[in-house]
Formats: structure tokens, sequence, C-alpha cells
């Protein structure tokens, strides 16, 4: 029986080694498993700004590194959201100048299959050179990068102009701060009807304009640039739009608006002498720059269904 019992003990022994031995080895390889796995998964990294055919990514966006400085002064998102901006929307803008906002809403449209017009300053003999120049620098600038603007529709709005675009296709109509050079010129009630009949019903006029106190007289070329909301009100009713919304997002309560070269003595334009003259060096545009950019309203009308 001793016998048997020394045979017994050592087979014992043998086995236990080989199971820890085994146990070792899963452990190891377990680890090593874990180890490659470790090092084959890298982690996605976080995105870096606004998804990319926001809004919020368009007026981000590096192409508008000249611009953006002016963000704090024209509060592009807060008025687009006001308007109701979408991004698969046929938008027509009417003067849209050198494309301070062509620079946001074009890209917007362009990446969520909207449309964007840019209906410029009609051209023809006896036109203002300037205006010419600015159109046409701003058809290059726009039409060259087909990519971030996508397919910029161009037309023209002015005395004897054609439709703003076909009629009944657009979703939004902009007016940013132009009302009251189509007074100066006698065509502001043509500006209304032709947005009128290029929208949609239902569709959207968005209107931004330098605002003249409500006790003041309206003069009808708006010389110096500001215009009383209640005349702005009259023109939209009496083309048939219904009013929608005011906002005071682009209010500023020190602005007088009581100015040597009006409104365009304040940023952007910083006029130092009448317009078109030679700039007077010894103009003092301390208090002027300290104002900001003019009182402005921001309204919202709708075509009836």
């Amino acid at each position: 029986m001793r016998k048997s019992s020394r045979a017994w003990r050592p087979f014992a022994s043998r086995r236990s080694v080989l199971l820890g031995a085994s146990a070792v080895m899963m452990t190891s390889l377990a680890g090593c498993s874990r180890k490659k796995q470790d090092e084959e998964v890298e982690v996605p990294a976080a995105p870096s700004g606004p998804p990319e055919g926001s809004l919020e990514w368009a007026i981000a966006g590096p192409w508008r590194e000249r611009d953006r400085t002016r963000d704090t002064a024209r509060h592009p998102m807060e008025t687009l959201r006001f308007f109701g901006l979408q991004p698969n929307m046929t938008v027509v803008d009417v003067w849209p100048g050198s494309g301070w906002y062509t620079e946001i809403i074009a890209p917007y449209l362009a990446k969520g299959g909207g449309t964007y017009y840019a209906a410029g300053f009609q051209t023809g003999a006896g036109d203002d050179p300037a205006q010419a120049a600015l159109m046409a620098a701003f058809q290059t600038r726009f039409a060259a990068d087909r990519k971030l603007y996508g397919e910029m529709q161009f037309s023209a709005f002015g005395p004897g102009s054609g439709p703003l675009a076909p009629a009944g296709s657009a979703d939004m109509v902009l007016f940013m701060r132009s009302i009251h050079s189509w007074m100066a010129a006698g065509i502001a009630e043509k500006a209304f009807s032709d947005a009128y009949a290029v929208l949609r019903p239902g569709g959207t006029l968005g209107i931004e304009q330098h605002r003249l106190a409500p006790d003041e007289d309206q003069d009808p070329a708006a010389a110096n640039g500001y215009v009383q909301e209640a005349f702005v009100r009259q023109l939209a009713a009496e083309a048939g739009f219904v009013f929608v919304a005011a906002s005071e997002i682009n209010a500023n309560e020190r602005d007088t608006k009581d100015y040597p070269f009006g409104v365009d003595t304040l940023p952007p334009q910083r006029l130092t002498a009448p317009r078109g003259q030679t700039p007077d060096p010894t103009f003092d545009r301390t208090k002027y720059d300290a104002i900001g950019e003019s009182d402005r309203m921001t309204l919202k009308f709708r075509k009836p269904e």
C-alpha cells in the first residue's frame, strides 16, 4: 500500500504543474490579446468646430476671415434664425453689395440643397460706374468658387428690371439695408412688388434697415439713409404682405442719427466727406466710431397662403 501511495503522489504533482502552467499560459495569451486590441483600436478624435453644412459652420468659415469682425454688430446668426432661414430654401438677396451676407448664405444653401439668387444692380447705359464695378467684382468673386458657393444664380433689380427669379419660386427674399437707396431712386414700391411676385405663398420677406426715430419727419428720398419703421410696414402692406414679427437684434441706442454725412458717417462706411468727394484727413472720427454701426429695424413679413 505504501508503494502504491508513493506512485500516486508524483502523478498528482505533475498534473498540478501542468494545470498551473496551462493557466499561466492562458493568462499570458489573454493579456497579449488585450494588449494587441488596445494597440489596434484607435479612438476617433472629437470633431473640431461646428458640423459642416450648419449655419454655425457657414458663419465660422475661414473664407469669412476678413468680414467676421463685423459679426458683433450685424448679428448674422440671430438675424437669419429670426427670418427662419433653412438650408434647402431658394433665397433671393436683393442688392447684396460686396457680399457680406452672401459669404454666409450661399455656402449654407449649397450644402443643404438650396439655391441662392443674387439680384444685384441693374447695369446698363448711364449706370453709376461704381455700382457697375461692384456688381462685376461680386460676380467674378462668387462665380469662381462653385464648390463653396454652389451654382449661384444672378439676376438684377432696378428701375426697368424684370423678375428677380421665376414667379412663385422663392422661399425667402432679403432686403438688407437698401430701402433708403431705393427710395432715393424712386423704386421702393417696385422692390416690394417684385419681392411679392417672386415669393411662393407663405414665403418670407426679411428686412434689415437703418431706422429713423418715429418722431422724425420722413424724407421721401431718405437722403441720410434712415427710414421710419412705420413707413416700411406701410410699403409692405401695400404690396400685399402680412406683418409677422419685429426684433431688436440689430438695435443700437447710441445711434443719434444726426451726422454730417448721414448714416455713412458711422462704420463700416466711415465717410469723412460727402460721398464722391475726397476724404478729409482732418475729420475727427472718434465719437462716430464709438457709436458703432447704425440702429436698425429687423422685420419679418409673409406672403399670404
